[in-house]
């Protein structure tokens, strides 16, 4: 009797170990979901410029991550902490990518009057990462010595490529661009 009962009890575990694997290697063999792509409305198509070969060149590569201005306005004349980068992305106006999603061509004219009126503007890399763009500069900017918004509007929904300081803080980004002087 106690044969006939280990017996069934490891007919029974197999039959239990049989079905955990099988439903495993389901697993495995089922085809995944594409992957959701990190940027909003990725159906808002941009036309000029892509990401291996952008429509243009925004800012100087820096030689060092802050000017002589920032480094003279900063807190005992150490700016935070910061590093050269190139990356290329999409131009965009920040305000309506974050509240409604838009960008592309779709968007162009739109995200144009909103830079040429004040809005932030963004880059909106191919991994989704958003990164506000605004003259490196210091004096300059404070001093109405620069002009970033008429570059952002020539290239609002275009893919193009940005030299500057990119400096982070509490989950925000931002790339500093060196030569928007007018």
């Amino acid at each position: 009797m106690k044969a006939k009962s280990l017996t069934l009890v490891l007919m029974v575990v197999a039959a239990f170990a049989l079905a955990a694997q099988e439903s495993k290697d389901a697993k495995k063999e089922a085809p995944k979901p594409p992957a959701k792509s990190a940027i909003l409305h990725p159906e808002m198509k941009v036309e000029q410029g892509s990401y291996d070969h952008p429509m243009a060149t925004i800012g100087t590569k820096p030689g060092e991550p802050w000017t002589a201005t920032t480094v003279e306005a900063a807190v005992n004349k150490k700016p935070e902490p910061g590093h050269a980068v190139t990356l290329v992305g999409e131009i965009v106006d920040f305000s309506c990518y974050l509240q409604v999603g838009k960008h592309g061509e779709a968007h162009r004219s739109c995200g144009q009057k909103c830079v040429q009126n004040g809005q932030p503007i963004g880059l909106l890399t191919q991994d989704g990462s958003l990164y506000m763009l605004m003259p490196e500069e210091h004096h300059p900017r404070r001093d109405g010595g620069v002009d970033a918004k008429s570059v952002a509007a020539d290239h609002m929904g275009h893919i193009v490529e940005v030299n500057g300081t990119e400096a982070m803080h509490g989950g925000y980004r931002a790339i500093y661009v060196q030569g928007l002087t007018k």
